[in-house]
């Protein structure tokens, strides 16, 4: 897909509202203008096909540029502010070759690096003459993986067209699902409703303000956004669709979100910087089997693990040895339920607990736990122990206003889980932390607990 069938979107849709960013709008015939600016001020100053750090948030002059970096078949490695402390590490795996920094006043800064391109798989991105892009994942079970894209195969599910819907940017700029985020919306005419702030409170209030229809998030933000009451002071009728992914959603927010909120659909989404978004269907708003797959992607179980083959599948990492089978699959590394032509994620089997042979995933703990008087959040995960090889560990985080001892709270505990949880599976050993347990992308941190 051409650059130019975008720009011709943009012209078809000039009068509406393309991006909202610190409360101001900005129309689609102001992005055509700025990014055929950036078209030819990027020309001037960066070589074709180079790698380039794209240090930037969601402002419209920093989609621009991003439209503009694509046009010029550049290899754009997208960074924010929450990998501030890696980014030298960043730019040396990625070669990086020039950094344009997008500030928080949308003013520009670009400075170049001496860098010599010698990785096999930029060297052939670079033959090709293909936009790249890389994306480096969380890091949160190791090193952080650089994972390198054709963007030309990316952008090709965007072609058909689709709902155009005002669009919550939740998920971060250098994340597979904001990325993913702006492009549907900017591809189907939608509006992007970028935001600066993403507490509970922040995020209700935008949605109130703006009329926002889908809100994409993670499962540990609707958490918290039950826990601090904030959906009560505000009105929220305008969302449709809120999508959840990136961890597992425990059973018991989900039904309470449903619960309180009937009119707005709830759909779990499945993708991973390895192989880009999938096209989901969820079984029902307050089940979490879900169907995944549609055009250009592959599923299959083996030994109870989810395999996946995509057309938009990664070249491969450049710091790491390639994940995919020989016959091109991708190991997900995810454990999962099936029921007929429907999935439901336990968990990576990385994370699974074994407490003297019987399994024990933390999610299923976690859902059980998250629903007491009092707990705002928990990480659940495994810990050696010389009889039984392992047992359950929970790290609990209070209510603010909660006050309650670590042995009063293991008490009431081991009483609550009876009949919802099997012995092995109630927490041997609890843990009290005053601190939030997720980090900038509202992921749970499981490493607290370990």
């Amino acid at each position: 897909m051409s650059i130019d069938y975008l720009l011709k979107k943009f012209e078809e849709n000039s009068r509406q509202e393309a991006i909202i960013w610190q409360d101001k709008p900005y129309h689609y015939d102001w992005l055509l203008q700025e990014t055929n600016r950036w078209m030819k001020e990027i020309a001037c100053h960066i070589q074709p096909n180079a790698v380039v750090d794209l240090s930037a948030d969601f402002s419209p002059r920093a989609v621009a540029i991003l439209l503009a970096l694509i046009a010029h078949r550049c290899i754009i490695v997208p960074m924010t502010s929450s990998v501030e402390s890696k980014k030298a590490d960043f730019q040396a795996t990625a070669q990086v070759e020039y950094t344009i920094r997008v500030d928080e006043h949308d003013q520009v800064d670009i400075h170049t690096h001496s860098r010599v391109i010698n990785h096999p798989m930029l060297c052939q991105l670079k033959s090709k003459q293909n936009p790249g892009l890389i994306l480096f994942s969380s890091g949160s079970t190791g090193k952080n993986k650089a994972a390198v894209h054709d963007f030309s195969l990316l952008l090709k599910k965007f072609e058909k067209p689709r709902h155009s819907k005002r669009i919550i940017t939740f998920l971060l700029f250098d994340h597979i699902g904001g990325i993913n985020t702006l492009l549907y919306t900017l591809y189907n005419a939608g509006c992007v409703i970028a935001i600066q702030r993403r507490a509970p409170h922040d995020v209700c209030q935008v949605i109130e303000k703006y009329n926002a229809q889908i809100l994409p998030t993670s499962p540990t933000f609707l958490n918290l956004l039950l826990v601090s009451g904030a959906y009560k002071e505000y009105n929220l009728s305008s969302l449709e669709l809120v999508t959840y992914g990136t961890e597992v959603m425990p059973e018991s927010t989900l039904k309470q979100f449903h619960t309180l909120f009937p009119h707005i659909r709830l759909q779990q989404t499945y993708g991973l910087s390895e192989i880009g978004i999938l096209r989901s269907k969820s079984k029902s708003s307050d089940s979490l089997y879900m169907r995944v797959g549609g055009e250009g992607f592959e599923t299959r179980i083996v030994d109870g693990m989810l395999e996946v083959k995509a057309a938009s599948a990664m070249l491969g990492y450049l710091n790491a040895e390639s994940p995919f089978t020989e016959d091109g699959w991708f190991k997900t590394g995810d454990a999962v339920e099936v029921e007929g032509e429907y999935i439901k994620t336990l968990g990576r089997r990385s994370e699974m607990i074994n407490v003297g042979g019987e399994k024990v995933y933390p999610i299923q703990v976690e859902s059980v736990l998250q629903s007491m008087t009092g707990v705002s959040d928990v990480a659940v995960c495994g810990e050696p122990h010389p009889l039984t090889g392992q047992i359950v560990k929970a790290v609990i985080h209070f209510h603010t206003d909660h006050q309650e001892n670590v042995g009063d709270f293991r008490k009431r505990m081991r009483q609550f889980c009876q009949g919802k949880l099997l012995n092995y599976q109630i927490p041997q050993k609890v843990v009290v932390l005053d601190h939030a347990l997720h980090g900038d992308r509202f992921k749970k941190i499981r490493r607290f607990a370990s």
